[in-house]
């Protein structure tokens, strides 16, 4: 038996509209149906959802969240996306660069989750 890779991904944050909005109006994302604790979003080819912390966890109890944890995403325009983040005021925590995945760069999400774009598919 194998697994055939990621089918579904969701972060785990303190303001579920905060970070839907936030993924709305930055990377383009449209909300689809999902369940009353999370927003889920349209995206391929695995469904992306940001959603209220699990039983048992707090966002607010370590350094970072997500720290070892590597999120990437296609957007065809990422250095536009860039240029937008940086104009308001949103920390990138890797400048662009051109590399094997084309235009590259990563920023922190409104919960700090450490996102990487890439143009190149």
């Amino acid at each position: 038996m194998t697994a055939s890779g990621p089918g579904f991904i969701s972060l785990q944050v303190r303001d579920i509209e905060a970070s839907a909005a936030f993924y709305e109006k930055y990377l383009g994302f449209a909300r689809q149906a999902g369940p009353p604790h999370a927003v889920v979003f349209a995206t391929t080819p695995a469904a992306f959802a940001v959603r209220d912390a699990m039983p048992g966890v707090d966002l607010n109890s370590g350094a970072q969240l997500g720290l070892g944890i590597g999120v990437w995403m296609h957007a065809p325009d990422a250095q536009q996306i860039h240029d937008t983040l940086v104009a308001d005021g949103f920390t990138i925590t890797s400048a662009p660069i051109d590399g094997p995945f084309g235009r590259t760069f990563s920023f922190a999400d409104p919960d700090g989750y450490a996102v990487t774009l890439h143009d190149k598919v």
